[in-house]
């Protein structure tokens, strides 16, 4: 609200707002004092005027990504990978910036730093598709700041242009990669140097029913009706559940998953409701796919954990089911999605050329003159 007060014959006038600097102005007659503050709290309203500067000169971007890392990503499912990006980017020379000082060509120069390192995980350069998934959750911050918290910023990232690369991988397992896969899984073991007993079953499960890696490890006891071979997928990426047809090798490795000693427990495995099927953390799977990937012979090499979701996917096509069918499976919600996954071996559509029927031509004058008998 406007505050106007007369002082010294003049209509003085001050207006302000949380967020914004104050602004007064006076004028010889109360219409005019009124009126222009009227225009002003429009503006304002609009967020045509600028933000106060001294509010952005207090709060660096450090501060603001430790609010947003402990305030709010609690709250989401992602929330261990995206800490682990945002202490990351605290590292690096922008975070010490303040609000005030951050331009987008702060945002332009970081993405050309990092597009030029090389990924501790992989060794190979980050990508654009990584770099957009590590700015994805400050892109969220500053969205936060201006609507939640009353920080009056805009979005640096609003505009910034990361190169466009098409990064669909059509990876699918050679001949006796999955046999070597599961030889050496079955040589891994734990730190205590107990035989790993369920990253061989995870990999078959895998092949068996396209889910995602987080799917796996979260099955529990209670998900799954043994009697009808369904599985319950309570809570997916899109925010779906989704049940699941398990066949018989899938049904066989949850049946010797449960029978597997509990890590935390001691004697016979007990199982209740919540029980884990898969007991492995997500970074001891990862570690242990790159090992046994390493190890086989020859080496695999370029197989993702992932690509065993385009593995099965493309397996349940050549069986034969139909779209909607192996949608139901996958969990996707639009063709073009289920597509990206879906990849035909070229031995299978061959085989399915030669074994058609063959169509005789009788009519040679149906042929062009240099195929004639």
């Amino acid at each position: 609200m406007a505050s106007i007060r007369k002082r010294n014959g003049k209509w003085n006038v001050q207006v302000r707002r949380k967020g914004s600097s104050p602004r007064s102005r006076s004028f010889l007659v109360k219409t005019d004092a009124l009126e222009w503050a009227r225009e002003i709290e429009r503006s304002l309203d609009r967020q045509e005027l600028g933000p106060d500067r001294r509010t952005l000169k207090s709060v660096t971007l450090a501060e603001l990504v430790t609010r947003y890392r402990d305030e709010v990503l609690p709250k989401k499912r992602s929330c261990r990978f995206e800490t682990i990006l945002l202490d990351r980017f605290i590292r690096y020379p922008i975070a010490s910036k303040s609000l005030n000082d951050l331009q987008p060509m702060d945002f332009a120069h970081y993405r050309d730093q990092r597009l030029k390192e090389v990924s501790r995980l992989t060794g190979r350069p980050v990508t654009a598709k990584s770099l957009r998934r590590e700015l994805a959750p400050l892109y969220h911050m500053f969205k936060m700041a201006r609507t939640e918290w009353h920080i009056p910023t805009g979005n640096p990232l609003q505009d910034l242009y990361l190169p466009a690369i098409d990064v669909r991988r059509e990876r699918r397992l050679r001949p006796g990669e999955e046999e070597r896969l599961l030889l050496e899984a079955g040589k891994l073991t734990t730190l205590d140097g107990q035989p790993q007993l369920f990253v061989g079953p995870i990999i078959m499960f895998a092949t068996e029913t396209a889910m995602r890696q987080g799917e796996i490890l979260g099955i529990e006891f209670r998900h799954i009706d043994f009697e009808r071979s369904l599985l319950v997928i309570p809570l997916t990426k899109n925010g779906h559940s989704r049940t699941i047809p398990l066949t018989n090798k899938a049904r066989g490795c949850l049946t010797l998953a449960f029978a597997q000693p509990r890590p935390d427990q001691i004697g016979p495995p007990h199982v209740i409701p919540t029980t884990k099927a898969f007991p492995i953390h997500v970074e001891v799977l990862k570690t242990s796919w790159t090992r046994i990937c390493r190890r086989a012979t020859p080496t695999i090499e370029d197989l993702h954990f992932h690509d065993l979701r385009h593995e099965a996917i493309s397996r349940l096509f050549e069986l034969g089911l139909t779209v909607p069918e192996v949608a139901s499976i996958s969990g996707h919600r639009t063709l073009a999605q289920l597509m990206r996954y879906s990849h035909a071996s070229q031995e299978v559509v061959r085989a399915k050329l030669l074994d058609r029927p063959s169509t005789l031509i009788t009519d040679q004058r149906a042929l062009p003159s240099e195929l004639t008998l």
